[in-house]
């Protein structure tokens, strides 16, 4: 309920000082609190917008929060956890910064955040040319459906080191066994330079995370 206020507030111009009239009159420091951390977290939401690229398609490297997050927030609205489906949002924000992210990513969080934020998200979808091309309001649209299969990463990003010393990292298949990864260490350039002319004498390996090749001189 908070996270609707905080939208209607910002969309209307009620800002700063008027929120406890707004919200509360004399509400206690604690709810105020919890509205500017509300706001915070739309802040965010909302200047992903200039971050966002034209790509209408999900991307690959968002794919999995995505379809996660999709299933998390429509099993906590049907049980009625809305703290847990705002919260599980926020995971999803926190990943399109640090991955940037689509027109395409970006629609997926406007549709879920939709009910908790409707005035925000109807702005940005608009700003988006959403509103244009799909003749609908977010709030008219059909709910984003998420593939279990896709709810798993396919990929990971493992950190590669040799004698202990980090000399790059490598994108390898979810779960691939360490002979594929030390071979895909291989393949690239600064890997490859710091085991030339080197024996492996021993591979420490951290399913998914990391690997370790101690060498010796051959």
């Amino acid at each position: 309920m908070g996270l609707i206020k905080a939208a209607l507030g910002a969309a209307g111009g009620v800002m700063g000082d008027q929120w406890k009239e707004y919200f509360y009159c004399d509400a206690i420091p604690e709810s105020v609190l919890a509205v500017k951390g509300c706001k915070r977290f739309l802040d965010r939401v909302w200047n992903l917008a200039e971050m966002t690229t034209a790509d209408k398609a999900v991307s690959e490297k968002n794919e999995p929060i995505i379809h996660k997050t999709i299933k998390k927030v429509t099993d906590d609205i049907d049980t009625l956890k809305m703290n847990t489906a705002i919260a599980a949002l926020m995971t999803m924000v926190n990943e399109f910064y640090a991955n940037g992210l689509t027109r395409g990513d970006f629609e997926k969080l406007l549709l879920m955040l939709s009910p908790f934020a409707p005035h925000m998200v109807e702005e940005l979808w608009e700003q988006l040319g959403c509103a244009a091309e799909y003749g609908k309001m977010a709030m008219q649209m059909p709910w984003p459906e998420y593939d279990e299969s896709k709810t798993v990463a396919a990929h990971t990003e493992m950190a590669v080191q040799v004698n202990g010393k980090l000399k790059g990292t490598v994108t390898v298949a979810m779960d691939s066994e360490q002979d594929a990864v030390v071979e895909a260490a291989r393949q690239v350039e600064k890997i490859a330079k710091a085991l030339d002319g080197m024996q492996i004498v021993k591979v420490i390996f951290v399913k998914n995370k990391l690997i370790n090749l101690i060498v010796k001189p051959q």
